[in-house]
């Protein structure tokens, strides 16, 4: 009975090692295959006469997402989103073809954007009609920040039962402190910065004074600058635009739009596209079309300088590799961009490197780590920082030893100020019928323990350790930017500033983009008239990323499945939550563009 045994635990041992490997074999002939695919349609893309590029806005915009030879196997579409750089790239691409016609804009329901973002999209979109070629833009609904992109278009149309959702921007906030009262949870809450608000929803059961003015003035001069634009684009006024907005016209009637000037005309999609089908001078019975993966593929010449501006994005929340879960996160700014920063300073070739930062901030401790880098990469050579959407609390702590900083007009920065959140549990151990006892050998063994209240020394303790973050956050910013500690302090906080602002204040140089920041990285650099653009990574190799996303991707879909989205989003606030270990310089709030 004893060899039976032993002979069937053998087979069936070895019949698993055998799936095991024909699995590995079959991934590998697989992702061998989509590479082969990948290569055989790499080939570059000339577009035929009479060609019209059509920008499907659909998922969110990220600065930087690199494109996967391996999304037909794995079967990724458009929701993974769209890259800002390849937007930009395939618009100038557009603009410079003789045989491409016009751009054809089709806002999807799910498309989000920050407003900066959107500013860099809507400055090419301009550019690209002093060509003399056509952009037209139609979508079933418009979300406010799909109209705001597609109102730079020479026309732009709407399905008759369509909806233009423009309403007006608005910030909506959760407050915790009742719910952990009833649960026996109390919050400690140890901050720097009148201003540093992201604690306020476990302490209050409103906002602070101080952090609804912030927001207030935040939101007022966004929408300002929005409805000035739309203004311009759709040659009309602001108060046309009010008018609109506060008698409820998204809803009021579809022709209301169009009395207003913000639609041209109310046509369905097939209606639209035989209109440009007819524009570009096109003769098939359907509207051809190119899309954005095509259109990135198009022929360029090569520049062969040796000298290199680098470009390196940071994008994402700050969290060190150790502390942040890999469940449902792929993307994030860790101690990789440490790495990937000691790479370019000792790469000859590299002249200087230009850091696009879009992120809220995080770990203040993974912040040191990449601001001490930047420091000693700003002895060898320029470091020029491009804000984008968001550069704030640790994302401008990293941002700060710059050789110089541009900003969005737009761009949310500043937010100098730290806090540290932990939990009490005692309240709802005794609730549960949990109890605990200590024994220790000296005064805080136990620190910082979550299962009693602490002590007024241990909550002194940590008080004075926050304070001495918001110190050093405050000698970095006076550091990097020639201000003394007062003058930094007077316009930290935590406060949250727009770009405008922040120039204003002497946090950013200038205002621009990304190409104002490499211009001025070359000049700095002493190379203007001789060098080429290279990007940098701040993540772990391709081939790492990619199978990383698969994971989480399979989980959050498994998740969404069972719990719905609804939940799915709540839980991955949790997590966010639990990831902050240590003293943290984040946004006083997560800002989300509802637009």
């Amino acid at each position: 009975m004893k060899q039976f045994f032993k002979m069937m635990f053998a087979s069936t041992l070895g019949a698993l090692v055998a799936i095991g490997l024909f699995i590995v074999i079959l991934v590998c002939v697989g992702m061998g295959m989509a590479v082969a695919m990948s290569r055989a349609d790499s080939s570059p893309f000339v577009p035929k006469s009479n060609t019209v590029y059509k920008l499907s806005l659909n998922g969110a915009i990220h600065e930087n997402m690199e494109e996967n030879p391996f999304a037909s196997l794995f079967g990724e579409g458009s929701e993974m989103g769209l890259s800002l750089k390849y937007i930009v790239r395939t618009i100038r691409l557009a603009k410079d073809d003789n045989n491409v016609r016009g751009i054809y804009l089709k806002a999807g329901p799910l498309f989000t954007a920050g407003v900066a973002t959107i500013d860099v999209i809507r400055r090419e979109l301009n550019d690209f009609k002093q060509s003399g070629k056509f952009i037209t833009a139609y979508a079933d609904n418009y979300t406010q920040g799909a109209y705001y992109l597609c109102s730079v278009a020479d026309k732009v149309f709407m399905n008759p039962m369509g909806l233009l959702l423009l309403t007006g921007r608005s910030a909506q906030y959760e407050f915790y402190k009742g719910l952990g009262e009833k649960l026996g949870v109390e919050f400690m809450v140890f901050k720097a910065g009148s201003y540093k608000g992201a604690v306020e929803p476990y302490i209050l059961d409103k906002l602070s004074e101080e952090n609804r003015e912030q927001i207030t003035s935040l939101q007022n001069e966004l929408w300002a600058h929005i409805l000035k634009n739309v203004a311009d684009s759709r040659k009309i006024t602001v108060d046309d635009i009010h008018n609109f907005v506060d008698r409820g016209g998204f809803i009021s009637g579809q022709e209301q739009a169009v009395e207003a000037g913000l639609i041209d005309e109310l046509k369905y999609e097939t209606e639209v596209e035989s209109d440009i089908k007819e524009q570009a001078g096109q003769t098939d019975k359907r509207l051809q079309v190119v899309g954005i993966d095509k259109m990135n593929r198009m022929k360029v010449s090569r520049n062969k300088s040796k000298n290199k501006i680098a470009i390196l994005y940071a994008e994402g929340e700050i969290a060190s590799k150790t502390a942040a879960s890999p469940f449902l996160s792929s993307t994030g700014i860790d101690e990789d961009m440490v790495e990937a920063l000691v790479k370019l300073k000792t790469d000859e070739d590299t002249k200087a490197v230009v850091l696009r930062i879009n992120s809220p901030g995080g770990s203040a401790y993974v912040s040191e780590q990449i601001w001490r880098e930047i420091v000693e990469l700003k002895k060898v050579k320029p470091v020029v920082v491009s804000m984008g959407n968001v550069a704030a609390s640790g994302g401008y702590y990293i941002a700060a030893p710059a050789t110089k900083i541009f900003a969005e007009p737009t761009t949310i920065t500043g937010s100098i100020g730290v806090f540290s959140l932990l939990p009490n549990m005692s309240g709802l151990y005794q609730k549960l019928g949990i109890t605990t006892e200590e024994v220790n050998t000296n005064k805080y063994s136990s620190f910082p323990t979550l299962t009693r209240p602490w002590r007024d020394d241990e909550k002194e303790l940590m008080q004075a350790f926050t304070m001495r973050m918001y110190d050093t956050f405050l000698t970095r910013c006076s550091e990097g930017r020639g201000k003394t500690k007062d003058e930094i302090d007077q316009i930290g906080q935590g406060r949250v500033w727009t770009g405008n602002q922040a120039l204003e204040r002497g946090l950013v140089d200038e205002l621009g983009g990304l190409d104002e920041a490499i211009e001025a990285a070359a000049v700095l650099a002493e190379v203007q008239d001789d060098y080429k653009v290279q990007y940098a990574s701040g993540r772990k190799d391709f081939l790492a990323q990619i199978l990383e996303r698969q994971l989480v991707k399979v989980k959050t879909d498994m998740l969404k499945d069972m719990i719905g989205p609804e939940l799915l989003q709540s839980m991955q606030t949790i997590r966010a939550i639990r990831s902050q270990s240590g003293v943290q310089a984040r946004l006083p709030y997560e800002f989300q563009e509802v637009l």
